[in-house]
């Protein structure tokens, strides 16, 4: 092979092996990721027949995770941090320091030294920001407080990690390892915290830099492409905003390419251009992101599972099964509900980019030995193999505490004392009860509010519900599953239900319970699942609403006016269709096509 066709053949052998690998993981009813990681695998120094380049595939892994950050940052707006800053900070922190010194432990018990242990450590404490999105987009989580906090969570350690890969050249020496030349060198001279503290003043001038001028240029430079009207220069605009950004703010302000692109696509996200520029990205993001998984396989050396397989069964669970313990523990010590740690477990219990910086770092560094890279990869592979089935088992752990509340209080003993709950619905009578006040539940209490409707909000976030007190709202702090909860609304005396928050195993407990105090309550539900929406309109929901197909309603009803079908017609026929249940909105007109152009013609 020629090396000037390097890269068409790491491209080309990486996408083609990872599709066949990815519709046979399918076929067997495991994540497409497992098919592209083996996909890796099979084209890697590891195994005979074609061998790819490494580093190429890892440079195109980089420009995935480019993509996909910034991607994130379009949906992360910075009140959304903000809002998570108060679990996601102290919880990443005291997350990282457990695992490390698991992760230390587990080295320790090899025969390494402290400086392998540290760094050991240090790389099965953080998680893959990839895996974690692929995650929570494909159980729809991404959007929800529990999504939210997994982000910010991950966003604390990539920020923790960017701060150890400049410390430790300059701990190197001491921990028996070898100072690098040049400018780490330089670093380690200068005294570790002067290292330190000039690591937190680039960072902080970077964040700086992006809230206060990045809000203003990016908008306008993708502002001045949109008004071109090309769209290729749009595109363009989109695709240089996250892949320079992250450029420079690694080469100017040593942070890592990913939080870069992040922050890029976070400030974008107060541009009405942010959809579109969303939009333009998402191809590409899922094609690199697919390289970065068969760059994983490509590193990883199978025989490393014959030569040492308790030492592998080792790293695994202190990646799954150690951290997971820790995460929950120090969720439900911050007041979260269980289903929030479940859910923060699940997405900790894996490993990823970082990791393999800082085990190249170690290794450079004389303080890893070789075979600790090789665990840390064993390790990768299998936590991200099982990382989907984690979150499965998570959803399922959840509902089985719903069904058992005294276990469940148990469990949440920490949690903060909550507001009174019993003058909350006081005087209320025929009144809506709003399950969730996010972005879809507080569109509906305005309604109300602007009709002078009464409802009650049950909420689990505590500052909201501080917040909604203060302006008059009734509103009551706790999960609606909860025994007793329901009741401080007074749902015996409600008129409607109305489940604004994402999760239908949730919707059909809540449903139950408000049920069984008030047999005729009217419901609304939202879900994300065509299944779901089935099985809670066979439950007798009064409607349940789905965005995709609320989204195709709403456009074949503009789209039957604007050919000429009456206001009333159009709407009925809709609203026959959304009755039908079926499984795809979009039908045969009811009327023949040249009837309809009569209507048209009368029309015009």
């Amino acid at each position: 092979m020629h090396h000037a066709t390097g890269l068409i053949s790491i491209i080309a052998l990486g996408l083609a092996c990872a599709f066949l690998g990815g519709m046979l993981a399918q076929r067997i009813r495991l994540p497409p990721l497992v098919g592209y990681l083996v996909a890796g695998i099979a084209i890697g120094p590891f195994t005979p027949g074609f061998v790819g380049d490494p580093a190429l595939a890892s440079q195109l892994a980089e420009l995935g995770v480019i993509l996909l950050m910034f991607g994130v940052g379009l949906h992360f707006s910075i009140g959304d941090l903000l809002t998570v800053r108060a679990i996601a900070l102290p919880g990443a922190i005291v997350q990282i320091g457990v695992a490390t010194a698991m992760g230390a432990g587990l080295a320790w018990a090899f025969g390494w030294g402290a400086g392998a242990g540290l760094v050991f450590g240090l790389a099965l404490s953080v998680a893959s920001t990839v895996v974690l999105l692929r995650a929570l987009e494909g159980q729809g989580l991404l959007d929800t407080d529990k999504g939210r906090i997994a982000v910010g969570w991950l966003i604390v350690e990539d920020l923790a990690m960017v701060v150890a890969l400049v410390l430790l050249p300059a701990l190197a020496p001491s921990l028996g390892g070898e100072a690098m030349s040049g400018s780490a060198q330089h670093g380690a001279s200068a005294g570790l915290w002067v290292t330190l503290g000039l690591t937190l003043a680039k960072v902080s001038v970077f964040v700086a830099v992006m809230l206060v001028g990045g809000r203003r240029l990016v908008p306008y430079l993708l502002g001045l492409a949109a008004r071109t009207g090309s769209r290729e220069l749009f595109t363009l605009a989109v695709l240089a905003s996250a892949v320079g950004i992250a450029f420079a703010s690694s080469e100017l302000f040593g942070v890592s390419f990913a939080l870069g692109a992040f922050f890029a696509g976070m400030v974008l996200a107060e541009s009405d251009l942010s959809h579109q520029a969303a939009a333009d990205s998402l191809p590409l993001q899922d094609a690199f992101a697919v390289l970065f998984f068969v760059s994983v396989g490509m590193l990883f050396d199978p025989g490393i599972v014959l030569r040492a397989p308790l030492s592998i069964l080792g790293v695994v669970g202190v990646i799954v099964l150690g951290k997971s313990l820790a995460a929950v523990a120090i969720v439900l010590a911050f007041g979260h509900p269980v289903g929030t740690a479940l859910t923060i477990a699940a997405s900790l219990a894996q490993i990823g980019e970082f990791s393999f910086i800082l085990a190249g770092l170690g290794i450079a560094l004389k303080l890893l030995p070789e075979e600790g890279r090789d665990l840390i990869l064993g390790g990768a592979l299998l936590s991200i193999t099982l990382n989907p089935l984690f979150f499965v088992l998570s959803d399922r752990v959840s509902r089985w505490l719903g069904e058992r509340p005294e276990l469940r209080r148990r469990l949440e003993r920490r949690s903060p004392a909550p507001p009174p709950l019993n003058n909350a619905a006081e005087g209320l009578r025929d009144h809506a009860v709003i399950i969730g006040y996010g972005r879809v539940g507080s569109a509906i209490g305005q309604a109300l509010q602007d009709w002078n409707l009464p409802f009650v909000v049950v909420e689990r976030d505590r500052r909201r519900v501080e917040d909604l007190r203060a302006q008059g709202v009734p509103a009551v702090f706790g999960d609606a599953t909860a025994p007793g909860i329901l009741d401080a609304a007074d749902i015996a005396c409600a008129r409607l239900v109305v489940v604004a928050t994402p999760d239908p195993h949730q919707a059909r407990r809540l449903l139950a319970k408000a049920r069984a105090t008030n047999p005729g309550i009217d419901s609304v539900v939202r879900t994300h699942s065509e299944t779901e929406r089935r099985k809670l309109e066979e439950d007798g929901v009064g409607l349940v609403l789905m965005a995709e197909r609320e989204l195709a309603l709403g456009m074949m009803t503009y789209a039957l006016r604007s050919l000429g079908v009456r206001e009333g017609e159009a709407r009925l026929f809709v609203d026959s269709s959304r009755s039908e249940s079926r499984t795809s909105p979009v039908t045969e007109p009811e009327q023949p096509a040249p009837e309809l152009r009569q209507r048209r013609d009368d029309a015009e």
